[in-house]
C-alpha cells in the first residue's frame, strides 16, 4: 500500500506545482521546463526508495513492457497516479480560484498528427533514459538528477508544440476540470505517451538490457 500512496502523493505534487508554475508564468519555456524537472528530482529522492517514483502511467507501462513490473502492480500504480493528478489539479484550481486554466496540454487546429508524433518521440526518449539509468544499481545516486534533467530537456523541445505531456495522468487531471478543447484533445496525451512507452520498453528489452 505504501507504494501506491507514494505514487498518489508524487503525482499530486507534480501536477500541483509544475502545472501551477506553467499557469503562473503563462507557460514560460524555461520556468515550466525547470519546474517539471525539479519536481521529478525532489520526488525521486523522497519517494523513490518506496515506489521508484514513476508518478507517470507511461513510465509504469514502460516498466511493465520491459519486464520490470507485474500487471497487478501496473494497474494499481496507474490508478494511484490518475487520482493524484486529479487531486493535484483540484487543489491548483482552488488555490488559483480558476478552473479554466490549469496547465492542460493542447495543440493547434489541424496539428493532431504533429502532436502525436512529438509526444511519442519525447516519451520514448524519457522512458528510455529511465530504463537505462536504472539498469545498474551503481547509478542510483544520480538517477533522480538524470531523469529530472531529461524531463526538463523534453519540455524545452515540446512546450511550443503541445505544452509537453509525456504523462497521461498529468494531462488528464487538468483537462478533467478545464473541459472544452482540453478534454476533447486529451486522448492524444493518453495514447501517444503510451505508444512512446511501449516502444521504449521494447527497445530496452531487446537492445539495452544487459542481464
Amino acid at each position: 500500500m505504501k507504494k501506491y500512496v507514494a505514487e498518489f502523493v508524487g503525482t499530486l505534487v507534480l501536477t500541483l506545482i509544475a502545472c501551477g508554475v506553467a499557469v503562473i508564468t503563462r507557460a514560460d519555456l524555461l520556468a515550466t521546463s525547470l519546474a517539471f524537472g525539479l519536481v521529478i528530482v525532489a520526488m525521486a529522492y523522497s519517494i523513490g526508495n518506496v515506489s521508484g517514483c514513476h508518478i507517470n502511467p507511461a513510465v509504469s507501462f514502460g516498466m511493465f513492457i520491459a519486464g520490470k513490473m507485474s500487471l497487478n502492480e501496473l494497474w494499481k500504480y496507474v490508478v494511484a497516479q490518475f487520482l493524484g493528478a486529479i487531486c493535484g489539479s483540484l487543489l491548483l484550481g482552488v488555490i488559483l480560484e480558476d478552473f479554466e486554466k490549469l496547465g492542460a496540454n493542447g495543440y493547434a487546429d489541424g496539428k493532431v498528427w504533429i502532436a502525436l508524433l512529438v509526444e511519442i518521440i519525447l516519451t520514448f526518449i524519457f522512458v528510455t533514459v529511465i530504463l537505462g539509468v536504472t539498469e545498474k544499481k551503481e547509478n542510483a545516486h544520480a538517477a533522480g538528477i538524470v531523469i529530472g534533467l531529461t524531463l526538463t530537456l523534453v519540455h524545452l523541445f515540446g512546450i511550443p508544440f503541445t505544452g509537453t505531456s509525456v504523462n497521461p495522468a498529468r494531462s488528464f487531471g487538468p483537462a478533467l476540470f478545464q473541459l472544452g478543447d482540453a478534454i476533447a484533445q486529451v486522448w492524444v496525451f493518453i495514447l501517444a505517451p503510451l505508444v512512446g512507452a511501449l516502444l521504449a520498453g521494447l527497445f530496452y528489452k531487446y537492445v539495452l538490457k544487459t542481464k
